[in-house]
């Protein structure tokens, strides 16, 4: 079986479509062996009507009392996961969310520990490749790797290998967290090229915001991890 995560906050307008998607690529996934997979999503406190839609569409919901942030929803909806192998995707991928396949595919084939999904180019312009940057160095120095996607949320692997690099941390920084744990414990991370798309952020005051917030999350995991090997 396959578990899939999703961890969601106030993510009403996406959350129907992503799971329609996940579920429609049975087939895809029935190709690579797993028979059945599972969708939990974890609402981290929306103010939203995120959980009865999760519901309606199909999926197991978790609902968190209150926001908790993704390290702590990505663990709860971890430890409810029925499935040998753990898919992590992100709640706004809408009718994209189906190429949750081709990460499957390296797992199943033992060709890798942990995929991660690269995307294609953004549509728009947003930053400045600041938070990018700083990830890309971070798991550079830190993991010994170069990778272009470390800030993806899209990942799958074994259960026990997610559970291995459990605690996750909080905040925007979980993945670069997660990346350089999984390279410093030795495990293969393959980028796969997906056609995944996210609700993307523009260069207007609250993108700027919500990346201010992630480069200072990514900072500050950055910065423990130094001191944690």
């Amino acid at each position: 079986m396959l578990s899939i995560v999703v961890p969601a906050y106030n993510e009403s307008s996406h959350i129907a479509c992503t799971i329609r998607a996940i579920l429609q690529a049975r087939e895809d996934l029935n190709r690579y062996g797993i028979d059945a997979i599972e969708v939990i999503v974890v609402d981290d406190g929306s103010r939203d009507a995120t959980s009865e839609l999760a519901r309606d569409a199909g999926a197991t919901v978790i609902s968190l009392g209150r926001n908790r942030g993704k390290g702590y929803a990505l663990m709860r909806g971890l430890r409810a996961a029925s499935g040998e192998i753990v898919a992590f995707l992100d709640a706004d991928l809408g009718a994209t969310a189906g190429e949750v396949a081709r990460l499957v595919a390296p797992v199943v084939a033992g060709d890798a520990d942990l995929t991660i999904a690269r995307f294609p180019a953004a549509s728009r312009r947003g930053g400045f490749g600041l938070v990018k940057t700083s990830a890309r160095i971070g798991v550079r120095l830190l993991g010994k790797i170069d990778m272009v996607s470390s800030l993806s949320g899209q990942r799958v692997a074994r259960k026990h290998v997610f559970e291995d690099l459990m605690p996750f941390a909080g905040g925007f920084g979980v993945e670069v967290g997660m990346t350089i744990d999984a390279a410093r414990k030795g495990y293969r991370i393959k980028e796969v090229p997906v056609d995944m798309h996210h609700a993307e952020t523009g260069r207007d005051l609250c993108g700027f915001i919500h990346r201010a917030r992630q480069l200072s999350s990514v900072v500050r995991v950055i910065l423990a991890k130094s001191f944690m090997w």
